[in-house]
């Protein structure tokens, strides 16, 4: 179980990250894709944080996600706001569209859950493959995952329901050379006191260096690459930044 969603883990996110909540993420994307009147993807659409804003400002985004749980809360947030976009249950790996997108946006690091550096560069390829002549790429990296605090972490939420779900996360390796960190998360659902249920996984994630990134873009294909610190396009990433936006394109 590894970087795999489940329902527990899918409830987790919807209760933490709702839909409204933006961690300059959405504004950015807004900003940037305003100008868009063909067709956006949204890879690992998860419960639609940031595609519903992008839908109601009238862009036309469709996405997909490996989770049909985090899918369930996508399509059920989207029918509650009579929102229609195309949905369908992908991995990164295997994704494919008939259509050319004008742009594709992964914001919040989702591209860092894919471990090896081989698979991340062959995704990036099929991103380009999938982007119209002249379209962008833009995603995010959050630079300092890797040197993050590596305490255990537990944290709560109160359901829907009035239980309790926890989220319990230790970090067991840290691998330099790979740039990966491997976490045990352990998610459990407290009803009246005694636990309903539980689920371990197993969560990785990779680290980029940018100039790293950089050079695999550029290697894939893109051109006119610009690389921002925390959400001021063009201004270069500089120590203390938490995230890292790139923005790239097909050649025409």
């Amino acid at each position: 179980m590894n970087n795999t969603y489940g329902k527990l883990a899918s409830h987790v996110y919807n209760l933490d990250k709702y839909i409204g909540k933006s961690f300059g993420d959405v504004e950015y994307y807004l900003d940037r894709l305003k100008g868009c009147s063909g067709p956006i993807l949204e890879p690992a659409v998860g419960n639609g944080r940031a595609l519903i804003p992008l839908l109601e400002a009238g862009l036309n985004v469709r996405g997909f996600d490996a989770s049909q749980d985090m899918l369930g809360y996508c399509r059920t947030h989207c029918a509650q706001r009579s929102l229609t976009p195309a949905l369908s249950q992908q991995t990164f790996e295997a994704f494919a569209y008939e259509e050319r997108f004008e742009a594709v946006a992964v914001p919040a690091g989702s591209l860092q859950l894919i471990a090896d550096h081989a698979a991340a560069t062959a995704i990036l390829k099929r991103f380009l493959d999938h982007l119209q002549p002249g379209g962008r790429l833009i995603f995010d990296l959050y630079p300092h995952d890797l040197f993050a605090d590596a305490t255990p972490n537990i944290r709560s939420w109160e359901t829907e329901a009035g239980d309790l779900l926890t989220l319990t996360s230790q970090r067991i390796k840290a691998d330099l050379i790979a740039q990966t960190t491997v976490s045990h998360v352990r998610y459990e659902l407290w009803c009246e006191g005694r636990l309903a249920s539980s689920e371990l996984e197993f969560f990785t994630m990779r680290w980029w260096g940018i100039e790293e990134m950089a050079l695999t873009l550029r290697a894939a294909g893109y051109v006119d690459l610009v690389i921002s610190g925390n959400y001021n396009f063009g201004r270069a990433p500089k120590d203390g930044d938490e995230v890292v936006t790139f923005e790239c394109h097909r050649s025409r």
